[in-house]
C-alpha cells in the first residue's frame, strides 16, 4: 500500500523555517526589466547558461559551488598554504575527508566531473556496462565518452512523479539482478547517486543502498557511490528510517562504508565553491587513480585546488552535518515546494533535498516532448521574473530522459523567504497565460552535454 507523507516544517511553529544565521556581507542583485530580459535571452540563443549572472535576479541554475561561506570558512582560508607539494592545507583536508568518509585513501580533484573522468578511464573500456539508480549528465557523459553503456534503473516508485512515497531515489533491485544476469561479462560496477538528482533529488534508503552493495559484492562487481549530496540523503534516512535516533555523521559514515569507491563534488554538501575527492580503502586502485591525478589535475596533494580552497572544504565538511543547518536546509525546500503546490504547479513529490522539480510536460501540455517543454518553462521564468533554472529532460538527457522536468535548485545559505515568495508570484503570472509560451528547436549543438552550449530557436 502506498504510504502518503505529510511533510512537516521542522523545528519551528512558523510557516517558514528561521535561518540559523544572520547576514554579514551583502551581494547586490541587479533587476532588469522585461524588455531587457527578452534581449538577453535572444543574445544567449535562449540558453540560460550563456546569460551573464549580472542579468539574473534569482539564480536557481544549480546548487553546485553556489553556497554562501561561513565566517569560519573565510577565516580558515587565511591559513591557506599554497605550497605546491605536501602543503599543510592538504594535511588538514585529508584529515577532514578521512573523518567524514571513514576511508583510508583520499585522492583530491578540482571538482566532481574530474573524478568521473579519472574513474572512467581506470575502470571502463568500450562496451562495458555500468548500472545506476540514475546517472546525472556529466557522469553519463564521462562514462559514455569511454564507450561504456550506462543503464538507469530507478525504482518503480518514480513512475508516478506526483505521488508522495518514501525514498524514490532507490535503485530497482529486481531489474538490477536481471541486468547483472544479462550483461554478466560486461558489467564493471554499480553506481548509486546520493541523492538521485536525475529523478527529482530523491534520497535512497539505507536498506536499498545496502542491498545494492551486497549484490555487487556477491557478483564480484565494484560498488561506487556518487556522494555529492550524501549528507542530505543521510538526513532523510535519519528522519524517516532512524526515527530521529542516531547521528547524521554516523549515517554518512555508514553509507560510505558500503562503497568500494566513492567520489564527491564538494561544491554541494562540502559547502564550498570548488573541489572534490575520490575515496577508497583499496590501495592498489588508489595508486592507479593518483597516476591520473598527476596527469590531469596536478600533484596528488592538491588535485587542482588551491590551499585556500582546501581549507574551505575541510571546514565545510564539519559544518554540513550540523543539525541546525540541515533542519533549515530541508525546511526551506519543503516550504518552497508547498507554496508552489498551493497554486497548482505540478511537482515531483515528495520534495527532495536540494531542489524543487516541476513536471514541465504537465505544466505545458500543449508543447510536445520534442519541442522541449522544460526549456519553454525555463525561458518563461527568466523572461517574466529574471529567474534562472535548468531543464532536466529531453534537452539535457536526450533519449534517456524519462520525464520533462525543470529543476529549481536552491543554493545553500543564500536565499531567504522573500526570494522564494517572489518566485511563486512569477509562477502565478506564467500560469495565467500558459498558451502564449511556445516550444523550441535546436539550431546548433555539441556532440556531448549539448544543453550547456546549444543554440535554440523559439517556434
Amino acid at each position: 500500500m502506498t504510504k502518503t507523507i505529510n511533510w512537516p516544517i521542522i523545528k519551528t511553529n512558523m510557516s517558514y523555517p528561521i535561518e540559523p544565521y544572520k547576514v554579514k556581507v551583502l551581494n547586490s542583485i541587479n533587476i532588469l526589466n522585461r524588455t531587457e530580459r527578452i534581449k538577453a535571452l535572444q543574445k544567449a540563443d535562449y540558453n540560460l547558461f550563456k546569460i551573464s549572472s549580472e542579468k539574473v535576479t534569482i539564480d536557481l541554475l544549480t546548487d553546485s559551488g553556489t553556497s554562501a561561506l561561513s565566517q569560519e570558512q573565510w577565516s580558515q582560508m587565511m591559513l591557506g598554504d599554497e605550497s605546491y607539494a605536501s602543503a599543510k592545507s592538504w594535511e588538514r583536508l585529508e584529515a577532514s575527508v578521512k573523518n567524514f568518509t571513514g576511508k583510508k585513501e583520499i585522492i583530491p580533484v578540482h571538482q566532481g566531473r574530474a573524478a568521473e573522468k579519472i574513474i572512467a578511464e581506470i575502470l571502463l573500456q568500450k562496451n562495458d556496462v555500468a548500472l545506476s539508480n540514475g546517472f546525472f549528465d556529466t557522469t553519463r557523459a564521462n562514462l559514455e565518452h569511454r564507450g561504456a553503456i550506462c543503464l538507469d534503473i530507478p525504482t518503480e516508485k518514480i513512475l508516478n512523479p506526483s505521488q508522495s512515497r518514501l525514498f524514490k531515489g532507490d535503485i530497482n533491485i529486481k531489474k538490477l539482478q536481471r541486468l547483472i544476469s544479462k550483461y554478466r561479462k560486461q558489467i564493471k560496477f554499480i553506481l548509486m547517486t546520493l541523492t538521485n538528482n536525475t529523478y527529482g533529488g530523491q534520497p535512497a534508503s539505507l536498506k536499498n543502498v545496502s542491498l545494492a552493495g551486497n549484490i555487487a559484492k556477491k557478483n564480484g562487481l565494484l560498488f561506487v557511490i556518487d556522494a555529492c549530496r550524501i549528507v542530505e540523503n543521510a538526513y532523510f534516512i535519519w528522519r524517516d528510517e532512524q526515527k530521529k535516533r542516531g547521528n547524521i555523521k554516523n549515517i554518512v559514515r555508514k553509507l560510505f562504508s558500503l562503497a568500494d569507491l566513492a567520489f564527491m563534488s564538494t561544491k554541494k554538501d562540502g559547502l564550498a565553491n570548488s573541489g572534490g575527492f575520490i575515496a577508497t580503502n583499496d590501495h592498489a586502485l588508489a595508486t592507479q587513480l593518483r597516476e591520473l591525478v598527476v596527469l590531469y589535475e596536478g600533484f596528488i596533494t592538491y588535485g587542482g585546488m588551491t590551499g585556500r580552497e582546501m581549507e574551505s572544504i575541510a571546514r565545510g565538511l564539519e559544518e554540513v552535518v550540523d543539525l541546525a543547518y540541515l533542519n533549515h536546509r530541508l525546511g526551506q525546500i519543503i516550504y518552497f515546494h508547498n507554496e508552489l503546490a498551493k497554486i497548482g504547479i505540478p511537482l515531483i513529490n515528495p520534495p527532495g533535498g536540494h531542489a524543487v522539480y516541476v513536471d514541465a510536460a504537465k505544466f505545458f501540455p500543449h508543447i510536445p516532448k520534442n519541442n522541449f517543454p522544460g526549456q519553454a518553462l525555463v525561458t518563461a521564468l527568466y523572461q517574466e521574473g529574471g529567474i534562472r533554472s535548468v531543464e532536466i529532460g529531453s534537452l539535457m538527457l536526450a533519449g534517456s530522459a524519462k520525464n520533462e522536468l525543470v529543476r529549481l535548485a536552491i543554493p545553500r545559505r543564500t536565499y531567504v523567504q522573500s526570494h522564494l515568495d517572489y518566485i511563486v508570484e512569477i509562477f502565478k503570472k506564467i500560469t495565467a497565460n500558459k498558451k502564449q509560451y511556445k516550444g523550441f528547436k535546436i539550431i546548433w549543438q555539441a556532440s556531448s552535454l549539448r544543453h550547456f552550449t546549444c543554440k535554440l530557436k523559439p517556434l
